[in-house]
């Protein structure tokens, strides 16, 4: 796996320029790299270029904003519009407060799993380890923004059930279903990302040049997908977490039109 890992020039390069001061932090604070002319791997590689692109694409469309957008403009505000609508058709109107969020998490991911597309590139979203961190970065913003909605005790409680008899078992099984979801998300990413680029490097390798090509343009189309599906099932989440606020408060709509 070391040697698929520096196999990529551009991750040989960053290597060369960094790996060294890297490995030098590293050991400052009780890391010891094996090799420390290649220990940066090339998922984080990667990953730092979409954070770099998305960093820059979307600084210039913020700062360059008119009245009669342009094709990126035009582009991102589609974006934003489809995403703040899935928001509020799941969670309501105060849905919006999690766009920035939930919406920068799409983009990395879409463009993520495009990035292998890219000659001399690869999907970061192909690794677990990266599947993982998003799952993860979900799993416990969903968690904060239940706490903060309902209380820190309060939403706990949730996880007793509704009879505190049963909270012995009620716990474990509640435990395991949110953590199931990290598994869920991100097994799910990792294993379409992963399957496309073995696939087109596989039939790349046998026919080049053409018959690739109408596996690229699937793999589009399952990029879009699997980011949406996955800020899909993340704005489910947060509208579970943040429930019982939104239960009590209307309940208490409903008391005040009955009296």
């Amino acid at each position: 796996m070391e040697g698929l890992e520096q196999s990529l020039a551009i991750v040989v390069l960053f290597n060369r320029l960094f790996s060294r001061p890297v490995a030098a932090l590293l050991a400052l604070i009780g890391f010891k790299v094996k090799d420390p002319a290649s220990c940066i791997p090339d998922y984080v590689v990667m990953v730092l270029i979409v954070a770099v692109f998305l960093t820059i694409t979307l600084g210039l469309a913020a700062r360059k904003r008119k009245m009669v957008p342009g094709k990126l403009q035009n582009i991102l505000e589609l974006i934003i519009a489809a995403v703040e609508g899935q928001l509020i058709e799941i969670i309501g109107p105060e849905g919006r407060i999690y766009l920035p969020m939930l919406g920068t998490v799409g983009l990395f991911i879409f463009c993520s799993n495009l990035l292998g597309l890219i000659p001399g590139f690869m999907s970061p979203t192909s690794k677990l380890n990266v599947t993982i961190g998003c799952a993860l970065t979900v799993f416990f913003y969903y968690h904060y923004q239940g706490m903060k909605a309902q209380g820190f005790f309060k939403y706990l409680k949730q996880f007793m059930g509704p009879v505190p008899a049963l909270a012995p078992l009620m716990i474990p099984i509640e435990l395991i279903s949110h953590f199931s979801r990290i598994v869920s998300l991100s097994i799910r990413l990792f294993s379409n990302i992963f399957a496309e680029d073995v696939l087109i490097v596989v039939i790349g390798t046998i026919i080049p040049y053409l018959l690739p090509l109408p596996f690229m343009a699937l793999s589009i189309f399952t990029g879009f997908l699997q980011a949406f599906i996955f800020v899909l099932l993340a704005s489910i989440y947060i509208s579970s977490a943040i429930a019982g606020e939104e239960e009590e408060e209307h309940e208490d709509h409903k008391a005040h039109a009955q009296a």
